[in-house]
């Protein structure tokens, strides 16, 4: 990702407002991002940091689903590191709203994208949440 994109610093203006706790204005930020964006692969970004900062469950699922629709238009393998990103919150969001087949179906996704994240301190969070997220869907009733 270009660290030059309008979308993206207002994506890092965000993301600074989330670690300081100002989570309206981050809020602000994604916001704007989505607004701003001018193709898929900038919905996509932006769509992913909305659903992050959603308080209710059904809409960062749709969020999310946002950014996965906006990441399967992109043909040209730029979206491809965010996918293992965007199967584990849609996983987040359908365990959250008690739908656990489905999200352990988004988490083996992930965990089958883990290798397309290029950034490695990133994959290991990633992976972390995704095996957390595994343990918790393969021992629960769908």
């Amino acid at each position: 990702m270009d660290p030059r994109n309008p979308i993206i610093q207002l994506c890092v203006q965000g993301v600074e407002a989330e670690a300081a706790n100002r989570f309206a204005e981050a809020r602000t930020y994604f916001e704007q991002a989505w607004k701003a964006s001018t193709d898929d692969v900038e919905a996509c970004i932006a769509a992913h940091y909305i659903a992050r900062n959603q308080t209710e469950p059904e809409q960062a699922l749709w969020w999310n689903q946002i950014a996965l629709a906006r990441a399967d238009k992109v043909t040209d393998g730029s979206v491809d590191a965010f996918y293992a990103s965007l199967h584990l919150n849609l996983g987040m969001a359908h365990e959250k709203l008690g739908q656990i087949g489905i999200a352990r179906h988004h988490y083996r996704v992930a965990n089958a994208r883990l290798d397309d994240i290029i950034d490695n301190e990133h994959r290991v969070l990633v992976d972390y949440c995704i095996t957390r997220g595994l343990k918790r869907t393969e021992t629960a009733p769908s």
